[in-house]
């Protein structure tokens, strides 16, 4: 059996990294995690090619070799799907489609003859038999949440490293909270299920012993889903690490509590971790209570990110904006507590209803629903009927992106982290990608660009008084540039 497994093209988002990529001379930022999973479950002797179309072109003689296609999705992909399935309907090969996109909204794909909706663990063993069969059903659907312990170690040997700035790893899947406005819960449960520590030490070896040499995402929905298993799983990531010495660092999400776990930041630290993605949302306490995001409420969270930075770890933030208790002086806060708090990755989305959430069935029922969302947050669309007047809210979140990533505030934040953030974990590795994206830096960033300036100043004031993070002020210079010219682009 022969087997193409295809990753839509990813359009140009806040974290698609697309304008800085360049520098590490790097194709895309993240690898396919689901369809490599799904490819371990296949049998081995079955032939089985990877078109990441956000690395390589599709082309009409991979679809034709294939017996199969397989097509794995979240909601910004559609439009690249919907070219994907056309395709493979021209050209007469059977096509399954799996992932996000389509398990909240099947009825909108008619073009896609085969479906796997929810986690596809439990149900690949039917799919394979039904698969030599060749009767494949229109649909599988997942009946239970399937143990994490069964699962394979992904086909990592189906990448090209070079291709890519980051590989992943999950440990868990599920949240234990329930926020209004995101899928998590629809998507994996709220009881957190994990794989073991040895497991994630298998993946993680799978990758160092193949010559992975850069940062590792763990894609867990909350890192801090079971709290009692992660400290377990850390202490032997550190025991793996002191063993081996990889040259890997780690990022994932996790809640802002990770501020209450001095212990836990401790051991990420000594594991190996370096950024993590906060999900603060908004510092207003009653847009925080309107959405369910209780575990907001309570504290200072800009203390909150302090005490992570502290820890060593550079908190990544998530911030909304579109809640029905914003007024029109929304957009100078986000921006204060931004600018305040020193998160320099600070991606502020417009609110968004995803298909399914509790929020997508509120707004229905109130008759607010414009639209199907694309999943896309950042580009500047909203689809539904908002509080805030809609021309106010666009031309205030455009204004918004723009002053937090022009050079001189995006630095100010900067340096507030190199202040605050404690390096005291194992030094990221430097090679000669680093150094080529360094001194290139230098040339667009340095001479070419209207920040070079302030892109001086802040190279500057980093090699004078935080010496030993020169390397993390260098790489957030890069990154920078992308976000400004995403923000640019809105």
């Amino acid at each position: 059996m022969k087997v193409l497994l295809v990753s839509p093209r990813t359009p140009d988002t806040f974290w698609s990294f697309r304008h800085a990529l360049p520098f590490i001379k790097k194709k895309a930022g993240h690898v396919p995690l689901g369809l490599l999973t799904v490819a371990a479950f296949l049998p081995r002797e079955w032939e089985q090619k990877l078109v990441d179309l956000n690395v390589s072109h599709l082309s009409d003689a991979d679809i034709l070799w294939a017996d199969y296609v397989m097509l794995s999705a979240m909601l910004v992909h559609r439009d690249s799907a919907v070219d994907v399935a056309r395709r493979c309907n021209d050209l007469g090969r059977p096509l399954i489609g799996g992932g996000p996109l389509f398990t909240t909204g099947r009825e909108t794909f008619p073009e896609i003859p085969h479906l796997v909706l929810g986690e596809a663990e439990d149900l690949m063993g039917d799919l394979v038999r039904d698969m030599i069969a060749g009767s494949v059903r229109p649909v599988y659907k997942e009946l239970k949440k399937p143990d994490l312990r069964n699962v394979p170690v992904p086909r990592y040997d189906l990448l090209n490293f070079k291709d890519y700035a980051c590989m992943s790893v999950q440990f868990c899947r599920g949240c234990p909270f329930d926020c209004e406005f995101c899928d998590v819960v629809l998507l994996n449960g709220r009881v957190p299920r994990t794989k073991t520590p040895d497991h994630v030490v298998r993946e993680l070896e799978a990758l160092r012993t193949a010559g992975w040499k850069g940062p590792v995402f763990l894609v867990d929905d909350n890192f801090l889903g079971h709290k009692p298993r992660v400290k377990e799983l850390l202490r032997r990531m550190i025991e793996w690490r002191e063993r081996t010495g990889p040259r890997i660092d780690f990022l994932t999400e996790a809640s802002v509590n990770l501020a209450d776990e001095p212990e836990l930041m401790s051991l990420m630290v000594k594991a190996g971790f370096t950024k993590v993605f906060v999900g603060i949302e908004t510092p207003d306490v009653e847009n925080l209570r309107s959405c369910n995001k209780l575990q907001n409420v309570r504290r200072d969270l800009a203390e909150s990110v302090r005490k992570i930075h502290a820890a060593g770890l550079e908190v990544m933030g998530g911030f909304i904006i579109g809640f029905d208790g914003d007024t029109e002086d929304v957009f100078q806060r986000q921006f204060e507590f931004i600018q305040k708090a020193g998160v320099v990755t600070a991606m502020v989305g417009l609110l968004n209803a995803l298909p399914g959430t509790r929020l997508y069935r509120r707004l229905a029922s109130e008759g607010r629903l414009l639209d199907e969302s694309d999943g896309n947050n950042t580009k500047c669309a909203c689809n539904f009927v908002t509080k805030l007047g809609r021309d106010e809210l666009l031309s205030g979140y455009r204004e918004l992106m723009r002053r937090l990533y022009e050079p001189e505030t995006y630095y100010e934040r900067a340096r507030i982290l190199l202040r605050e953030c404690k390096l005291s974990g194992p030094s990221a590795p430097i090679g000669w990608r680093e150094v080529h994206a360094f001194f290139r830096s230098l040339w667009h960033l340095g001479v070419l660009h209207s920040g070079r300036a302030a892109y001086w100043r802040f190279l500057g004031h980093a090699l004078a008084h935080h010496p030993r993070a020169f390397g993390l002020a260098a790489a957030l210079t890069i990154y920078g540039h992308h976000f400004r010219v995403v923000a640019q682009n809105l």
